[in-house]
């Protein structure tokens, strides 16, 4: 079974007109106000895990400010995942520095929601304030079991919408405070994880955290997916498309360049089994999420 972690969806009148909310969404128009940045609906994404061969895709919207735009989507995910309980599995998202976040958040895991994600930051802000925000999402994760995958992106590099302006630091006391909570590092959490080829602390620090692959075609050479396993072992790495962005077939020819079979079985699917099996509660009854077939 073939699992994209890191798949996006958005109800269709955003889709139809997404420039109607640019003037009150900044970080919305700074990642999508270029026509060449795709929007799916729930069937449109299915159609591209249909044409790729992916069994299943967790989906999520988008960290919107205000209340009822987060409502509107997170409601959207749940009911898509609902309609298709086979294919989709939700993931709820929030804005981290919104004080009514971890209120959604907990609305939504009662709903059903297997995790809580993509949690991203765009826009500058204080640190220690937004490290602080964090934890009453962590609570809620904690008191549903629940994984978080959590926006990360490379410090340094060409510039490009979206790349948030945290540095690595953030990220790694951001996982330290998220200690016993499966955590996803989207985009190989900027790079964190090849600081776990250091002697001290920091590989245990980050023992609980997932590297999902996201947007790697645009920013890594193929190499990476052997050199990741290599330092952090084949069980903590998730293909994430970022999908509708790129198409899961791109992972999946860089990958065969540079992995054995049963790594890609790994990354492309049995490791978000096993980590995602414990994480629902939605009376699913197809087959396993463990299921490692192709």
């Amino acid at each position: 079974m073939k699992i994209d972690v890191h798949t996006h969806i958005f109800p269709p009148e955003i889709c139809r007109d997404r420039g109607r909310f640019f003037s009150s969404q900044p970080a919305f128009r700074l990642l999508y106000d270029s026509p060449k940045a795709p929007l799916a609906t729930a069937e449109r994404l299915l159609e591209v895990l249909d044409e790729d061969e992916v069994d299943r895709a967790v989906v999520f919207g988008f960290p919107w400010q205000g209340r009822e735009r987060v409502l509107r989507h997170n409601d959207y995910v749940l009911e898509a995942a609902a309609r298709y309980p086979r294919r989709l599995i939700p993931f709820a998202c929030v804005h981290p520095l919104d004080p009514e976040a971890p209120a959604e958040a907990d609305r939504c895991c009662a709903q059903g929601a297997a995790g809580l994600g993509e949690l991203g930051l765009y826009e500058p802000c204080d640190p220690a304030a937004a490290l602080a925000a964090y934890d009453g999402i962590f609570r809620v994760a904690r008191s549903y079991g629940k994984p978080l995958l959590v926006h990360a992106n490379e410090p340094v590099g060409h510039a490009y919408p979206g790349k948030a302006p945290q540095g690595l630091d953030f990220y790694y006391r951001l996982a330290q405070r998220a200690e016993g909570i499966p955590l996803i590092l989207a985009h190989w959490g900027g790079g964190l994880c090849f600081y776990e080829m250091m002697k001290k602390e920091v590989a245990e620090t980050l023992s609980h955290v997932f590297y999902d692959t996201a947007a790697s075609p645009f920013l890594y050479r193929a190499s990476v997916y052997r050199t990741v396993l290599d330092i952090v072992g084949k069980e903590r790495v998730l293909l994430g498309s970022d999908g509708p962005l790129l198409r899961p077939r791109r992972y999946f020819h860089e990958m065969q360049g540079v992995l054995s079979p049963e790594e890609m079985r790994a990354v492309c699917g049995e490791n978000a089994g096993r980590l995602l099996s414990g994480a629902r509660d939605d009376g699913f009854e197809g087959p396993s999420l463990t299921d490692a077939s192709p």
